[in-house]
C-alpha cells in the first residue's frame, strides 16, 4: 500500500468514525425527545384527572335515580352491602366505580355556560358520595345527558361551577341493581363418572342410576373412556335420547342471575314455589371421593319466558336458570323416562 492509499484509508476511517459519532448523537437526541414527549404526555394526562388519584375510600353511597345503594369496608377490609352485610356481594362493580372515581377525566370543562337548570343540575337525577377513613368525601352529581346520549353533565363536591361533561361509564356501573352484584353460587361439576343417582320429581317420578360402568383405553393416546349404563324403573334407558339430554343438562347447570335474596313467602309463591314444577335430587362423588347431595327446586317460568326460577336446598335465595338449559329436566319431571322412548314404541 503506497502513501496515497494510506492517506485515503485514514480519511475514510475518519469519516466512518465521524458518522458513527453523529449517528450516536442523533439517536440520543431522538431518545431524549421521545422521553420528554412521553413525560409531557403523562403529565398532561395526570393533569386532566380532576379527582384524587391516590384516594382510598372506605364507604360508597349512590342514588342512581331508581334505588339508593350503600357499601362499606368491614373489619376484614371486605366490601359489603350496608343494608345486609351477609349478602354475597361480588365487589367487581364497586372496584370499577372506585377506579373511575380516582381517574375521573372530564371530556369538557364548562366555566362560563348556561344555567344549572339547563344542564339538569339544579335537581340532579343521580348522586354519589365516596368517603375516606379520615372523613374526607368526594361527591358527584349527574344531570342531563348530552345531545348524543353518551355523556352526562356533572358537578363535583357540591360546587356550582365548573360544570363537567363525563362519559357514561360511571353511571353505567351505578345503574346496576344489587342483584346484579350477587356472587352466584357455583354448582358442582356433574359427569357420568361421578353421578351416583338422579331423582326427578314432578307429575311423574323418576330415579335414574348407573347400573354398570366400563372403562376402555385408547391404544394410541392412552386416554380412558368410561361408558355408563343407565337404568330407570328397572329398565335400561341408556339409549333414550332424553337420558343423554338430561345428563348433558345436569353437567351444565348454572345459575344465571339472582332474582330475590331472602324472599318472603308471598314472593316465593309468586315465583311458583307453592306448587313446584320439579324437584331434582342429585347424589354425586366430589373430588375427594366423598358423597355430596344437590337438591334443586324449580318454580315457574319468568314473565318473558327466558328462564325458570330455581332454589337450592339450604339457600332461601331465588335464582334463575335459562329455559333452554333445563328443558329436558322439566320434561322428565312431567313425563318420566322409559326405555320405550328410546325405541319409539
Amino acid at each position: 500500500m503506497n502513501r496515497t492509499q494510506k492517506k485515503t484509508l485514514v480519511l475514510l476511517l475518519g469519516i466512518l468514525v465521524g458518522l458513527g459519532i453523529l449517528l450516536a448523537v442523533v439517536s440520543a437526541v431522538k431518545r431524549s425527545s421521545a422521553q420528554r414527549e412521553a413525560e409531557e404526555a403523562a403529565a398532561q394526562d395526570a393533569a386532566s384527572v380532576i379527582t384524587e388519584t391516590e384516594a382510598a375510600y372506605s364507604s360508597l353511597t349512590y342514588d342512581n335515580g331508581n334505588a339508593t345503594l350503600s357499601f362499606h369496608l368491614d373489619e376484614a377490609g371486605k366490601w359489603v352491602w350496608s343494608d345486609d352485610p351477609e349478602f354475597p356481594l361480588d365487589d367487581s362493580t364497586i372496584q370499577s366505580i372506585l377506579t373511575l372515581l380516582t381517574n375521573l377525566k372530564p371530556q369538557q370543562t364548562i366555566t362560563e355556560g348556561d344555567t344549572l337548570e339547563a344542564y339538569g343540575l339544579d335537581q340532579p337525577f343521580a348522586t354519589l358520595t365516596a368517603a375516606k377513613p379520615d372523613g374526607g368525601t368526594l361527591t358527584i352529581s349527574l344531570g342531563n345527558t348530552t345531545t348524543d346520549g353518551n355523556s352526562y353533565y356533572m358537578l363535583m363536591n357540591e360546587q356550582e361551577s365548573p360544570v363537567y361533561i363525563i362519559s357514561n361509564s360511571l353511571y353505567t356501573e351505578m345503574s346496576k341493581t344489587i342483584y346484579d352484584m350477587c356472587d352466584l353460587p357455583e354448582l358442582p361439576q356433574l359427569t357420568e363418572e361421578n353421578l351416583q343417582s338422579v331423582t326427578v320429581e314432578g307429575a311423574a317420578s323418576t330415579l335414574l342410576r348407573p347400573i354398570d360402568k366400563e372403562t376402555s383405553t385408547d391404544e394410541e393416546t392412552g386416554e380412558e373412556t368410561v361408558t355408563v349404563t343407565w337404568a330407570a324403573s328397572g329398565e335400561d334407558v341408556t339409549g333414550n335420547a332424553d337420558t343423554a339430554s338430561l345428563l348433558a343438562e345436569l353437567g351444565a347447570l348454572t345459575f344465571t342471575k339472582c332474582v330475590d335474596y331472602k324472599p318472603t313467602d308471598e314472593a316465593a309463591a309468586l315465583c311458583g314455589f307453592d306448587a313446584p314444577q320439579a324437584t331434582v335430587t342429585i347424589l354425586y362423588l366430589n373430588d375427594t371421593g366423598t358423597e355430596g347431595t344437590l337438591t334443586l327446586t324449580f318454580g315457574s317460568e319468568n314473565l318473558d319466558q327466558t328462564g325458570y326460577y330455581v332454589r337450592m336446598e339450604g339457600d332461601s335465595t331465588i335464582y334463575q336458570m335459562d329455559t333452554a338449559s333445563v328443558d329436558t329436566i322439566l320434561s322428565v319431571a312431567e313425563n318420566g323416562l322409559t326405555a320405550a322412548d328410546a325405541t319409539g314404541e
